[in-house]
C-alpha cells in the first residue's frame, strides 16, 4: 500500500485543525480519506448510480453492532415529492429537495417486537431506555459507515438532525410501526463544483483526548485556542455567528427555545411506542 504524500497530510491536517503541528506518523489512506470530510449542502443536478443505496448499506451493515441485534434500518427517499415533504418537517432546509438521495436512519426495536410476538417469545427489555439506546447507537455506527463509503465513491453527504423537529409527522410519512425512531437523516450527491464546501476545523485533541482519567483542566485553554481557529474560519466563509464559537454553541443549548420542538423529544417517543423505562 502506497503511502500518502507528507505534504498532503499535513495540508489537510492543518484543514482539520488549523494547525500543521504535530502531525502523527500513523496515517493511511483511510486516514487521509477521513480528513476530507465536509459536510455537503449543494449537490449537481447529476443521477446517482442505481446501486449507490445498495453499496452504502452494505458499508453500513458492516458497522460494530451491540449484540448483533442490529436494532436500525434506513428508508432511501428520492421520491421529489416525499422530499419536499420532510424537507418542510426539518426546518424549510433546501438541500433536502435537492439532493438525488435522503435517507433516513432509524432506532428500530419493530424487528425485534415483531420476531418475539411471531415466536410468542417474550421482550419486555424493548421497554427500557438501554435498547432505545441501542437503537440509536447502532444507528448511528451503521450511518456513519455508510458515510465513510459515499465519499469514497465521490460523493457529498450532510447530516439532518431536523428530522428529530417533528418525529411524529417523519413517521407518519415514512409509514413507520411502532417501535420505530427516526434518529437523523442524511443527504447524499455529488457535490456541486460551483458551491464547494470547506472542512471545518475540529477542537484540539487536547480538549477530547485524555489519556488515563479525564482532564477537566485541558479543556478552557483548548476552548480558548479554538476559539481564534473558528474565528478565522467565520470570517473566510463569510459566517455570522454568535460570537465566538464557545459563546455560539452555548447559545445554542439555552434552553427549550432553541430547541426546534426537540424539547418534547420524550414525550413524541412516548407516542411512537418507546415506554422508556
Amino acid at each position: 500500500m502506497t503511502s500518502p504524500d507528507s505534504q498532503r497530510i499535513a495540508e489537510l491536517w492543518a484543514g482539520r485543525y488549523g494547525s500543521a503541528a504535530a502531525v502523527p506518523q500513523a496515517i493511511t489512506p483511510t486516514l487521509e480519506g477521513l480528513l476530507q470530510h465536509r459536510s455537503v449542502r449543494a449537490y449537481a443536478p447529476r443521477a446517482l448510480p442505481a446501486d449507490t443505496a445498495a453499496s452504502m448499506v452494505a458499508a453500513a451493515q458492516s458497522a460494530s453492532s451491540s449484540s448483533t441485534l442490529q436494532a436500525w434500518s434506513v428508508v432511501a427517499v428520492e421520491d421529489a415529492g416525499r422530499k419536499a415533504r420532510l424537507a418542510e418537517l426539518v426546518g424549510d432546509q433546501r438541500h433536502v429537495r435537492e439532493c438525488p438521495l435522503f435517507l433516513v436512519w432509524l432506532a428500530d426495536l419493530a424487528r425485534l417486537d415483531e420476531i418475539g410476538a411471531r415466536r410468542e417469545l417474550a421482550r419486555d427489555s424493548l421497554d427500557y431506555l438501554e435498547m432505545y439506546t441501542v437503537g440509536v447507537i447502532d444507528a448511528a455506527l451503521a450511518a456513519q459507515n455508510a458515510a465513510v463509503a459515499a465519499e469514497a465513491m465521490g460523493l457529498g453527504i450532510v447530516y439532518i438532525g431536523g428530522i428529530r423537529d417533528q418525529p411524529e409527522a417523519v413517521a407518519a410519512e415514512l409509514g413507520l410501526p411502532p417501535r420505530v425512531f427516526a434518529a437523523f437523516g442524511m443527504c447524499v450527491g455529488y457535490p456541486d463544483p460551483e458551491r464547494p464546501a470547506s472542512v471545518k476545523p475540529r477542537l484540539p485533541q487536547t480538549a477530547v483526548l485524555h489519556r488515563e482519567t479525564y482532564d477537566a483542566a485541558a479543556g478552557e485553554p483548548a476552548v480558548q485556542a479554538y476559539n481564534a481557529t473558528m474565528s478565522a474560519f467565520y470570517g473566510e466563509q463569510g459566517m455570522k455567528t454568535q460570537g465566538t464559537w464557545d459563546t455560539h454553541s452555548v447559545h445554542r443549548v439555552r434552553g427549550p427555545a432553541a430547541m426546534k420542538g426537540r424539547d418534547r423529544l420524550t414525550e413524541a417517543l412516548h407516542a411512537l411506542g418507546f415506554p422508556l423505562k
